[in-house]
């Protein structure tokens, strides 16, 4: 990075006063960023395996759009050996390879400019409820991110991860309340305080708060794995028929909201339902090569937060995790339905999804310049 040559603009205003908002995910984009991956006390055998999803994944979405992957320096040749030709590598030192929760969510507004916001991230719940510590060098990506693209900065005074939000881009705000209100995150806010500042830098007008995310989802319930947008007044969420799982409850109480709330707009919601994967479990095998470590779980037998909603839209193309032979064609042929101008694209990620996420956990849009809308969106299908 040439965080020396760049001079990095922190802003004290918001963007909601400012004119900026978030766009949606199926807006233009001009590069997917990425991190490696390598420690050995979240992925399998010092993360080989990890890695070779990750480059697959990379070489999916290279197809659509250019990534960018941040890369600590110890890990470079590493990294250049086992990449696919054409990504830009960028020396960027990190904790863990989840810059979708690290990195910023980038606002624009109708002149084509973009600026980033930079929440503060304590790796899913500080000392006492967070996956590992320390995590200085993850608070730094969001803002290393920015310097990158040369984007002025907005540092929102609120403890929270990019895959806790999902928006339509008209307005409305996907969000659960097990991980916003987590008192492992922002115990001094109340909900409306914390309502109050996604408002005011994501410049959205309303928040549609589901009670929980999916299953044993180490993150406490990140939304985009559970429920994302589709297109404005849409959404894809996972299910399951069988009532005696875990995760049916937590399906079906956020139908419950999503059937009697409207967007900011006032429309109903459409809402498609997609099969879980599994339930999947962690494998002797996998677990006797993963190293342990006092935040992650990654003894055999443990439930895995599967879900097909935990894809990526990148300019006409949708990457989506391939987890379970028994419901992955299931779920293709569903999202090629739900999205049919998009070239859908199945990528393995049990690797990605043993450490702890999926494909939108780990990568982070960078919208492009030309996206202008005064009204907030299109739904680019």
């Amino acid at each position: 990075m040439a965080g020396s040559e760049v001079t990095r603009t922190t802003l004290t205003s918001r963007p909601s006063s400012d004119g900026f908002w978030m766009p949606p995910e199926w807006a233009p984009q001009e590069a997917v960023w990425m991190l490696w991956p390598y420690r050995p006390d979240n992925w399998r055998e010092a993360a080989r395996p990890a890695q070779e999803a990750y480059a697959a994944v990379a070489e999916a979405i290279m197809g659509a759009t250019p990534v960018i992957m941040g890369v600590p320096a110890e890990f470079m040749a590493q990294a250049e050996r086992r990449l696919p030709a054409g990504i830009n590598l960028v020396s960027m030192a990190s904790d863990d390879a989840w810059i979708r929760d690290s990195g910023p969510s980038i606002v624009v507004d109708t002149h084509g400019e973009r600026r980033g916001v930079s929440w503060i991230f304590n790796a899913y719940g500080g000392l006492k409820g967070g996956l590992y510590s320390p995590w200085d060098r993850d608070a730094q990506v969001s803002s290393l991110v920015c310097d990158h693209h040369h984007f002025a900065r907005y540092a929102a005074p609120l403890v929270m991860e990019g895959g806790s939000i999902h928006s339509d881009g008209e307005g409305t705000l996907l969000v659960t309340e097990e991980v916003l209100l987590n008192p492992d995150r922002n115990p001094a806010l109340t909900k409306q305080q914390i309502g109050d500042f996604l408002e005011d830098y994501l410049n959205i007008d309303k928040i549609i708060w589901l009670p929980s995310g999916v299953f044993a989802d180490e993150t406490s319930g990140h939304v985009d794995n559970i429920c994302c947008f589709s297109r404005p007044a849409e959404v894809i969420l996972t299910w399951t028929e069988d009532a005696t799982d875990p995760q049916a409850a937590r399906s079906q109480a956020a139908l419950a909201v999503l059937e009697c709330e409207v967007d900011a707009k006032g429309r109903s919601f459409k809402v498609h339902k997609v099969q879980q994967p599994g339930p999947l479990t962690i494998s002797n095998e996998e677990a006797v090569t993963t190293m342990s470590g006092p935040g992650m779980n990654r003894r055999a037998g443990t439930r895995l937060a599967g879900s097909y909603v935990n894809f990526l839209i990148t300019n006409g193309r949708l990457i989506l995790p391939m987890l379970d032979r028994a419901t992955d064609e299931q779920a293709l042929s569903m999202m090629r339905d739900i999205f049919p101008k998009h070239e859908v694209i199945g990528v393995p990620a049990r690797e990605i999804l043993l450490g702890g996420g999926n494909i939108h956990c780990i990568t982070q849009q960078v919208p492009a310049g030309a996206f202008l809308s005064s009204t907030h969106g299109g739904d680019g299908h």
